[in-house]
């Protein structure tokens, strides 16, 4: 039976079929990009992490190996100036008679002379981290409507804003992991000093339930400062400014950032897995047998160093590799995340849908005014 004679509902408009619907349903929203312009679901975010990971490859995997070359030869380089300065150092540490110990002084002497190298080290590894943070942002500023860009733009881009994302990192970590390092500060020269008294340290008292009452505390801090890096990139605030309107996006949805950044680092842990393990593979494949061969003295010793160069290679390529995935997709995940809840917050998608065939970004959406502000102009 079919109900198709009769007036429809509306003038001009037959009766809907048996088994239709009515309302007819909503047009699909655009998506000019990688994602479509309406509050997002959790695969809608991730699959728009992939699908900007795919897209934008080049100038995204460019940048990163980018980083990550002029790191390692920096530290190439440090390491290598360090060793020829302190070569003076190691005699009296390394060259020593069977049973003989080597002077406290000597041993000082070489290890402080490894500090501006380590310094240095902790310095590139905090700009690389923020170099990375900054990208992701930008790439999804691109993503989002649909609009390309090259490896120059990318660069550029993110070494302007790499300060600001720094800023928010470093703080992020002082404010996170400064209770941690105060506790271990207090419990560590405790425990020490009791190691001779029989029975478990005091301090331990202190310290254990102090890092595990603490660690529901550093997760919501995480999570709350976690869109810090992309609010730095899209709207252009500084450090402190990022941290306070990551809170205020976050907030009210805590659990919801959390679950979904939780689920993008363990799919980005899950898949570099997968992408270092075939490296490690033929690794081990290449220094087993002359490690085996070594050990029962019949080894030559050039197969055996050049055993271990291929291991050493490739692992380094396979954690390479892995790295792009493992610090990447959780970077893009978070500032999809960041334009789920504008867009649900504030509107973004309106503004985005109007303007994005003029090649609009997430920046052409202006954040609302402070609360203060908005309750005196009504007053």
């Amino acid at each position: 039976m079919s109900y198709t004679t009769g007036p429809g509902p509306y003038p001009g408009q037959p009766n809907p079929q048996w088994g239709g619907s009515w309302p007819p349903p909503f047009p699909p929203p655009p998506k000019p990009g990688v994602i479509p312009l309406h509050p997002l679901a959790v695969g809608e975010i991730l699959n728009g992490a992939f699908t900007s990971l795919r897209r934008y490859a080049k100038p995204l995997i460019g940048v990163m190996l980018a980083v990550q070359a002029i790191g390692i030869m920096i530290m190439v380089a440090a390491i290598g100036a360090t060793v020829a300065i302190a070569q003076d150092r190691f005699g009296p540490v390394f060259d020593l008679l069977p049973g003989e110990d080597p002077d406290g002084a000597d041993v000082a002497a070489l290890f402080l002379s490894f500090v501006p190298a380590v310094v240095l080290l902790l310095v590139v590894v905090a700009m690389g981290a923020a170099m990375i943070a900054a990208l992701c942002p930008a790439v999804v500023q691109e993503a989002v409507v649909g609009r390309p860009t090259t490896f120059v733009a990318m660069w550029s881009r993110s070494w302007s804003r790499m300060p600001s994302v720094l800023g928010t990192l470093l703080l992020t970590g002082l404010i996170v992991g400064g209770p941690i390092l105060v506790l271990y500060a207090v419990c560590i020269p405790l425990i020490v000093m009791s190691a001779d008294d029989s029975g478990p340290p005091a301090a331990l008292a202190l310290l254990i339930p102090g890092v595990f009452l603490y660690m529901p505390v550093a997760v919501w801090l995480m999570t709350r400062f976690s869109l810090a890096p992309a609010v730095a990139v899209c709207e252009g605030l500084g450090p402190i400014a990022s941290m306070r309107r990551s809170a205020q996006l976050v907030s009210g949805g805590w659990w919801r950032a959390f679950g979904i950044s939780m689920v993008g680092s363990i799919v980005a842990g899950a898949i570099g897995y997968a992408i270092q393990m075939p490296f490690a593979f033929v690794g081990m494949a290449s220094l087993f047998p002359a490690m085996a061969a070594g050990s029962e003295g019949n080894g030559d010793p050039e197969e055996i160093i050049f055993g271990i160069v291929v291991y050493g290679i490739a692992v380094l390529i396979g954690g390479v590799l892995s790295s792009l995935f493992q610090y990447g997709f959780p970077s893009l995940v978070n500032a999809l995340l960041y334009v789920d809840l504008r867009m649900r917050k504030e509107n973004l998608a309106e503004a985005l849908i109007a303007s994005a065939a003029a090649g609009a970004t997430v920046t052409d959406a202006p954040a609302p005014p402070p609360a203060s502000a908005t309750a005196h102009d009504e007053r």
